[in-house]
C-alpha cells in the first residue's frame, strides 16, 4: 500500500458529486493521494472521469466503487413513505423518482476496471467475491474495503482485501457497513481493527486536521481519510448550497438519516432530516431515486433545507479553499504534530 501512496493523508472518494477529476488531481500534485467515486454513475462516465484525470496528473489515485443492493425492501413502507413526501414533490413542483437500477452497474464497472484500473480500487456497502478481489491483484492494483467493524475487517481480510478503511461513525456520508449495524467511534474502532487483522488501514471518520491524522496514526493507521475537509474547495464538485451550509451558522450539528436515501448517512441536521428521518425506510437505493428530484429541485432554488448536506462531525473546519493548499496545510500540520 505504501508504494501507491503519496503521504499518509488521502482524499476520501465522495459520491454524489463531491470527488472530480479536477479534485483529485489537484490533492495528487500536492502530495496526498486522491479518489474517485463511481457510485450513482453508469461505467461510462466512470471511464471518462479515470481518463480525464490520468490527463491531469500522473500521481496514482484511486476509484471507489459501491456493492451492489441485495437488501430486502419492505415495498409497502417505500410506499407509505412516497405518500408522505407527496407535499414535499407538491411544493416543489415535481413528481416523486422511480425505482432505478440496484446493481449501480457493477458488472460493466468491473469489467471496465479489470481491463485497466487505477493503482488502488476501493469498494463500499460490502466485500466482493475473492474473485474479483484477485483479479485487481493479479494487476498489481491494491484493494481496499471499507468496514465499520471487527466482524467486517475479519471478512475483508479473509476474502482478499489488500487494505481497509476503517470508517467510524463520525464519517460524513454513507456509513459502509455491510449490514446496516450502528457505528462504532473511530478511536475505539480502530485499535480494535488493528488486532484483528495484519492489513494496512485508512483511517476515516471526522478527521479534519493534520493532529488529527498523527493521533489516528498512532493508534494504528496507515493513512488517515478525509473527505469534508476537501468539499469546500473550488475543485469539488459539491453543490453551492452544500458548501455554503457548512459554513452557516445555523446549521450547528450533524446526524445519522437514511431520509434521503433509505441508508444510514450523516449529514447536517436540516429540516427534511428532521422531519422524515423516523419514516424513512431501510430501502437502499429505493429512496434514493424517490427522492432525487426533490433535492435536484430543491437545490436549484438554493433551499438548504431540503437537500442532503452531507458532512462529518469536524465539518466546520472545512475551508474554503483551493485543493493544494488544503493538503499542503495537512501535510504540513501533520508535519509539526510528529516533530
Amino acid at each position: 500500500m505504501s508504494d501507491v501512496l503519496a503521504s499518509p493523508v488521502v482524499q476520501a472518494p465522495m459520491a454524489g458529486g463531491g470527488s472530480t477529476p479536477a479534485l483529485v488531481a489537484a490533492v495528487s500534485e500536492a502530495g496526498v493521494t486522491g479518489f474517485l467515486a463511481a457510485g450513482y454513475k453508469p461505467a461510462a462516465r466512470m471511464r471518462e472521469e479515470i481518463e480525464e484525470t490520468r490527463r491531469a496528473t500522473s500521481r496514482p489515485f484511486g476509484m471507489n466503487l459501491f456493492m451492489p443492493s441485495h437488501d430486502r425492501v419492505d415495498e409497502a413502507a417505500v410506499a407509505a413513505y412516497r405518500e408522505r413526501l407527496g407535499p414535499e414533490a407538491e411544493r416543489l413542483g415535481v413528481e416523486l423518482g422511480a425505482p432505478g437500477d440496484r446493481s449501480d452497474d457493477w458488472e460493466a464497472k468491473i469489467a471496465d476496471l479489470v481491463a485497466d484500473p487505477p493503482a488502488i480500487v476501493g469498494f463500499t456497502f460490502g466485500c466482493p467475491e475473492p474473485g474479483v478481489l484477485a483479479a485487481f491483484h493479479e494487476k498489481g492494483t491494491v484493494t481496499v474495503v471499507t468496514v465499520t467493524s471487527v466482524a467486517e475487517a475479519v471478512t475483508a481480510t479473509a476474502a482478499g482485501a489488500g487494505a481497509l478503511y476503517v470508517q467510524g461513525r463520525e464519517a460524513g456520508g454513507h456509513s459502509g457497513t455491510f449490514t446496516g449495524a450502528a457505528g462504532t467511534p473511530l478511536r475505539e474502532l480502530l485499535p480494535a481493527v488493528r488486532a484483528a487483522t495484519d492489513r494496512p488501514l485508512l483511517a476515516a471518520g471526522g478527521l479534519a486536521t493534520g493532529a488529527h491524522v498523527a493521533e489516528v496514526l498512532a493508534l494504528g493507521a496507515d493513512a488517515a481519510q478525509l473527505g469534508t475537509a476537501f468539499l469546500r474547495c473550488p475543485e469539488s464538485g459539491a453543490g453551492g448550497v452544500h458548501k455554503a451550509a457548512l459554513a452557516d451558522p445555523r446549521f450547528t450539528e450533524t446526524a445519522m438519516t437514511r431520509a434521503f436515501s433509505g441508508r444510514s448517512a450523516r449529514g447536517l441536521v436540516n429540516r427534511f432530516m428532521i422531519e422524515h428521518s423516523s419514516f424513512a425506510p431501510v430501502a437502499y437505493p429505493d429512496v434514493h431515486y424517490l427522492t432525487a428530484p426533490l433535492r435536484k429541485a430543491a437545490a436549484a432554488r438554493g433551499d438548504a433545507g431540503t437537500v442532503n448536506l452531507w458532512a462529518g462531525e469536524s465539518f466546520r473546519l472545512a475551508a474554503d479553499a483551493p485543493a493544494a493548499e488544503v493538503a499542503a496545510r495537512l501535510l504540513d500540520e501533520l508535519a509539526a504534530a510528529t516533530a
